[in-house]
C-alpha cells in the first residue's frame, strides 16, 4: 500500500459477525471500513461499487456463498485481496476457497490483533494462514487419490535445491521468520527466495504456493 488507508468490505450474513468486525477494525489507523454485504451476491455489487483493497469474506452465506462470491469477485477485480473467514469444520471449503485464489483464511474466534494483520498482510500483497488450523487444512490436499494428483510440472525443474526445500517449508506453513531459522539464513534471503518460488512456478502468493506442493504431492502430512 502507498500509504493510504486500507479499504475493507466486510460480507457475512450475521450482523453481529459484522458488527464485531467493524467494531475492531475501525481503531486502526490505517484500515477503514467502506461497506458490508449480507450474502455472496451483495459481496460481489460492493466490491464492484466500493472498490476495496480486501473483503473479508464468509463461506457461509444465503443465495450466492462466499465461495462462489469470491470465484466472481477475483474474476472481476483480480487487484482485489479476498481473505476468508471460517470455522474450524469448513475444511473442505477453505480448500476449494484456497484453490480460487483467496489470500488465506482466518478463523472467526481469532483475536483481533490476527485479523488486522491478515488484512494488512493481505494488502501489501502477501497471504496469511491461521496457525491454529494451517496444518490441519494444508495437509488434506495430500490426501487426494492418486488420478486427481496433478502430474509433475515442468516449471518445478527451474527451482533450484534451495529453493525446493523453501517450498516445502512453506507447504509445512513455516513463517518466513521460521524458514530463516531453519536455513541460518537472514530473513531478507528468504524473502527472495520465496520470491523467486512463486515467479518460477508462476504463483500468486505463498498460499498458493501451498496449495501448489500439497497438489502436487511434494509434501506429505507431517513432514
Amino acid at each position: 500500500m502507498s500509504g493510504r488507508a486500507i479499504r475493507v468490505l466486510l460480507a457475512d450474513d450475521e450482523i453481529m459477525i459484522r458488527a464485531g468486525l467493524r467494531l475492531v477494525l475501525e481503531t486502526e489507523p490505517d484500515i477503514v471500513v467502506v461497506g458490508e454485504a449480507g450474502d455472496g451476491a451483495a459481496a460481489v455489487a460492493a466490491t464492484a461499487a466500493l472498490h476495496p483493497d480486501v473483503v473479508l469474506m464468509d463461506v457461509r452465506m444465503p443465495g450466492l456463498d462466499g465461495l462462489a462470491a469470491t470465484r466472481r469477485i477475483l474474476e472481476g477485480h483480480p487487484a482485489v485481496r479476498v481473505v476468508v473467514l471460517t470455522t474450524f469444520d469448513d475444511d473442505a471449503n477453505v480448500h476449494a476457497a484456497l484453490r480460487l485464489g483467496a489470500s488465506g483464511f482466518l478463523l472467526k474466534v481469532a483475536p483481533p490483533e490476527r485479523l488486522v494483520d491478515a488484512i494488512r498482510v493481505a494488502a501489501d500483497g502477501g497471504a496469511l494462514l491461521d496457525p491454529l488450523v494451517t496444518r490441519r487444512v494444508i495437509s488434506a490436499f495430500s490426501t487426494l487419490p492418486e488420478p486427481g494428483r496433478r502430474p509433475r510440472p515442468p516449471a518445478l525443474d527451474r527451482l533450484t535445491d534451495r529453493e525446493h526445500e523453501v517450498l516445502r517449508m512453506l507447504a509445512r506453513g513455516l513463517s518466513n521468520a521460521e524458514i530463516a531459522a531453519e536455513l541460518v539464513v537472514g530473513e531478507a534471503t528468504v524473502k527472495t527466495h520465496v520470491a523467486r518460488v512463486l515467479m518460477k512456478l508462476d504463483l500468486r502468493d505463498r498460499v498458493q504456493a501451498v496449495v501448489f506442493a500439497y497438489e502436487h504431492g511434494l509434501v506429505e502430512p507431517g513432514a
